[in-house]
């Protein structure tokens, strides 16, 4: 696993500096804290998904959920007239009612993972843009404090950057989940579940339960990262916000070295994919502006690759034990 982790950070960092020698941009002090913000707010979702990934599955509801929390707090704020504890704590708890209703459906009816996340895909966006009559959503300026939760900032001593609350918010949900995977007998047996859950089943392992919990852990990052996106825009629309949201979240876990079979996974590793694919992006936009329609092309090859390498990784090990 740390050799997959060390070849994508080396890649990483050959893609920074070749951006960095394209275009004097790239390492400007704003430039640096947009991207860090980015990666912050993308690796929290990316975290979340890599759960379900080293269990087998897969969660495709991502994005909608965003659009969901994201569209929600402002329409619960704004248009019901609600207060800002109540609004955060029920969409919280909604999205963890969501997550528990994907695991519950997938281990006790046995569906599969792909037909239940792509249901929550389509119900969750529609029933936004019914409640929100697919009109754009903001919070004016009456809710500046509450936005400073993903709009803040860290000064760095003399630093010409400082650091933005999501990048602060994705260090502690990383430090949470590392401890989790690494310390605990649950992060041990999930990733026994993911390498074979007939083998974890016979041994003792409560593998629904794990399975259940791996989605309501993807559900509650995916809106809390929905939450701190909408406060960070100021505005969202229904329809729209949130889209492919979970292409790059799932392209960031595969890169970093979740296996999509399960069993396999790292949060250092899925930091460094988040990492990777922003600067990817970042370096369409700053290179070859004339080429950001090709932007989901793009994701789509990286993708394919990180799938292809995983492969290649697999018949390689094999072989030689």
């Amino acid at each position: 696993m740390m050799k997959k982790t060390l070849g994508i950070f080396v890649v990483f960092v050959l893609i920074c500096l070749l951006t960095a020698a394209l275009s004097d941009v790239f390492l400007r002090p704003q430039n640096v804290e947009n991207l860090i913000m980015r990666i912050g707010l993308y690796g929290i979702m990316a975290i979340g998904v890599s759960f379900v990934i080293m269990t087998g599955g897969i969660d495709l509801s991502l994005g909608s959920m965003v659009c969901l929390t994201g569209c929600g707090l402002p329409w619960l704020l704004v248009k019901v007239g609600w207060s800002p504890p109540w609004a955060l704590l029920v969409l919280l708890l909604v999205v963890l009612g969501l997550g528990w209703t994907h695991g519950w459906m997938i281990t006790r009816w046995h569906l599969q993972p792909f037909i239940v996340t792509l249901c929550g895909l389509l119900i969750y966006r529609g029933v936004m843009r019914g409640l929100a009559a697919d009109q754009s959503l903001g919070f004016g300026t009456a809710y500046d404090g509450l936005r400073w939760i993903a709009t803040g900032k860290i000064p760095l001593g003399s630093l010409p950057i400082a650091l933005p609350m999501p990048f602060v918010w994705l260090v502690i949900v990383a430090l949470l989940a590392f401890g989790f995977l690494r310390y605990t007998v649950w992060g041990q047996h999930l990733l026994a579940l993911g390498y074979n859950e007939e083998a974890a089943k016979n041994s003792g392992i409560r593998t629904n339960r794990l399975i259940v919990a791996s989605y309501m852990i993807c559900a509650f990052l995916a809106g809390f990262a929905g939450l701190l996106f909408s406060m960070d825009v100021n505005s969202a629309q229904p329809s729209d916000f949130g889209n492919f949201y979970e292409l790059y979240a799932i392209a960031a876990a595969v890169l970093g070295g979740c296996s999509l079979r399960g069993g396999q996974g790292a949060v250092l590793g899925v930091l460094i994919g988040t990492a990777l694919m922003q600067v990817l992006r970042n370096m369409i936009v700053l290179v070859f502006p004339a080429q950001q329609n090709m932007e989901f092309a793009i994701i789509g090859f990286v993708i394919l690759l990180g799938v292809l390498g995983d492969e290649w990784f697999k018949r390689y090990f094999a072989k030689r034990s």
